[in-house]
């Protein structure tokens, strides 16, 4: 494996992918690496600094929408448990930076919240994959905000088809590194925080997960095939707003954190 914490960074007028040596107060130290993603990347010799706050020619830029299409999503919060995860697609105009500011349709603000979440990413089409060789189909892990828009997924709106409230574009935001998965030996053993205005609103780790990874990846893979590239976002935990009827509102900042993984931390903006 070329890296161990892959960025993907704007360089000059380029854009390039990165293994994450180090941050330091907001600077990121990047190793330049060429190649595919999904076949093989090289490292190179070339180390460059990256600016968090994008105020340099350099600015980390993670996820890229030219990653397939689909994000499923399952949510355990607080809900009957089914016999199968429930699947909710995102489209790729749902995917935002780890940074970025999040523009906010008038008809999404009513009841918007966050839902903080582990993140696979697929490194290699799997169909018909047991849960015994699910993990071997893993780039890597990152952390996710699966944002929603509850007024368009409650059931009297929804009829129970509830894609349409978390596929408004940049309601997935990811990043800010994918940490490879041989890293990450068990990704049952992950801490997950979710912080609204730097308040704690979620915190478990994610042996707390209905489905393990390994069920999830081998259920999405079964008849169909799970295209390299894939972004799943494995469900939340407890604290979501919805259930203390406290929503998003503009200037609100969200962040969400994979303890010793990857971060994101995302503005709430009305356009």
């Amino acid at each position: 494996m070329a890296f161990k914490r892959l960025v993907r960074f704007v360089i000059g007028d380029g854009i390039s992918f990165g293994d994450l040596l180090s941050d330091n107060s907001g600077t990121y130290t990047v190793r330049r690496l060429t190649g595919d993603i999904f076949t093989k990347l090289r490292p190179t010799e070339e180390i460059v600094q990256v600016d968090k706050a994008g105020l340099a020619s350099n600015k980390l830029s993670f996820p890229s929408n030219d990653l397939p299409a689909t994000v499923p999503s399952r949510s355990n919060n607080q809900l009957n448990v089914p016999k199968y995860p429930p699947i909710f697609v995102k489209p790729a105009d749902a995917l935002a930076g780890p940074f970025d500011t999040i523009d906010v349709h008038p008809d999404a603000r009513e009841m918007l919240d966050y839902e903080g979440e582990l993140t696979v990413v697929v490194g290699r089409d799997a169909k018909n994959v047991s849960e015994d060789e699910a993990l071997e189909y893993v780039l890597g892990y990152t952390a996710g905000n699966d944002l929603s828009a509850r007024n368009f997924q409650v059931p009297e709106a929804s009829g129970m088809q509830f894609g349409y409230s978390k596929s408004f574009d940049q309601f997935g935001p990811i990043g800010h590194t994918i940490v490879a998965a041989s890293e990450i030996p068990d990704p049952q053993n992950l801490r997950l925080v979710t912080r609204v205005n730097g308040q704690v609103k979620q915190q478990t780790s994610t042996n707390d997960m209905i489905w393990s990874v390994q069920q999830i990846v081998s259920h999405l893979s079964r008849g169909m095939t799970l295209r390299k590239g894939t972004v799943i976002m494995t469900g939340t935990p407890a604290g979501v707003g919805f259930f203390n009827k406290e929503f998003l509102k503009a200037g609100d900042v969200v962040e969400v954190e994979i303890e010793g993984v990857a971060s994101v931390k995302n503005e709430i903006r009305y356009t």
